[in-house]
């Protein structure tokens, strides 16, 4: 039977399908899973075009149950009855099939890295670090993601003046962790009374948040040996044994961009080295990517410039226990769930303000 696809484009459809087939042959290969990282690579691809074959095959379905009713219903009056609700279903899935195929983030599917830097407002700034390194924690855990803390620095407080994570999903899939955490770079505003006012008074800080997608080891950038400087140095902080005997700890300075990177996490100096090096690769790549963007657009969304109030991406205010995003005048007085890992509602009106303004740009 003749299918109408009435918004979706044939040609993105026959893309797709011919590069689901061929993904599906790799997968079925043996050879391919002695290459661990061309199977995961595969695999992820394979997992990204799922909900565009379900939604696809569904479609044909559908369209095919309208076909065959209208064949039918000068027959049969009970056939002719079905007819508006098929072609509204039809509709719909061809309406959802036109939106899967639309224009997306190629890294959505990545897992990243999330660094989180106090700013402005001294210890309560490394405390306010602390309770959004938490938040990012506590949501991770709730979507059954792995969280690595690959090095920091604490303050005197039990606050952070720097940390920096590594967030990734334990399988494969269209929408991974940077599908859902890409928005929250950016400067982090607090209001509320420090732990160290002793009158009582309302204070406002800042805090800074930098997310990079990670990219697989086979996409990651070149970088020059001779453009680095890499000191070892003595693991600070909790850790078990072997913490503060070694000198394993790993600081890399990319000297042409100024990017330093620490890693002190591992047992070992290779390992710590090694992960610095992923964690410098996400960040020269994502700062290749937003500058190759500029050009091109004017309308993305920066991060952290400088960690000042003035650049706010976002409020918490702790006495009216509001969070306010001011890039979509998001606004919800439920910041106590939000910091406990709660923010679901929050990331979906993030990820809808995003998909509205890519079909708008289309």
């Amino acid at each position: 039977m003749e299918r109408n696809m009435a918004r979706t484009s044939p040609s993105a459809i026959d893309d797709i399908l011919a590069e689901h087939a061929g993904l599906e042959q790799q997968l079925a290969d043996p050879a391919l899973h002695g290459d661990a990282s061309a199977a995961r690579r595969v695999g992820k691809r394979f997992a990204e075009l799922a909900p565009i074959m379900a939604t696809y095959r569904k479609l044909q379905g559908a369209q095919d149950d309208l076909a065959a009713a209208r064949e039918l219903a000068a027959d049969d009056p009970a056939f002719a009855a079905e007819i508006p609700e098929l072609e509204r279903a039809a509709a719909e899935l061809d309406a959802q099939l036109t939106d899967l195929l639309a224009p997306r983030d190629p890294h959505d599917g990545d897992d990243i890295v999330l660094e989180v830097k106090s700013g402005e407002g001294g210890e309560e700034s490394a405390l306010f670090a602390a309770d959004l390194a938490r938040m990012y924690t506590r949501y991770a855990e709730r979507q059954g993601w792995r969280v690595t803390v690959l090095g920091g620095a604490q303050s005197d407080l039990g606050g952070y003046k720097d940390l920096t994570l590594s967030i990734a999903a334990r399988e494969a899939t269209r929408d991974g962790v940077w599908s859902r955490l890409k928005f929250e770079g950016g400067v982090h505003r607090v209001q509320r009374v420090p732990v160290t006012e002793s009158q009582g008074r309302v204070h406002t800080s800042a805090a800074g948040v930098l997310v990079y997608p990670e990219p697989e080891e086979a996409e990651q950038i070149d970088i020059d040996d001779a453009d680095l400087r890499i000191d070892v140095y003595r693991s600070s902080g909790k850790g078990g044994q072997g913490v503060n005997t070694t000198d394993s700890a790993v600081r890399i300075t990319h000297l042409p961009s100024g990017i330093v990177v620490t890693c002190q996490n591992e047992r070992s100096q290779l390992q710590n080295k090694a992960r610095a090096m992923q964690v410098l690769a996400a960040r020269l790549q994502a700062a290749a990517e937003e500058a190759a963007e500029a050009e091109a657009s004017a309308e993305r969304a920066s991060q952290v410039r400088t960690v000042d109030r003035s650049e706010r991406i976002r409020t918490y205010n702790f006495p009216e226990n509001r969070i306010a995003d001011h890039r979509i005048g998001y606004k919800a007085h439920n910041l106590d769930a939000v910091l406990d890992g709660d923010m679901g509602a929050l990331l979906d009106a993030l990820v809808e303000a995003d998909r509205r303004a890519r079909l708008e740009a289309e």
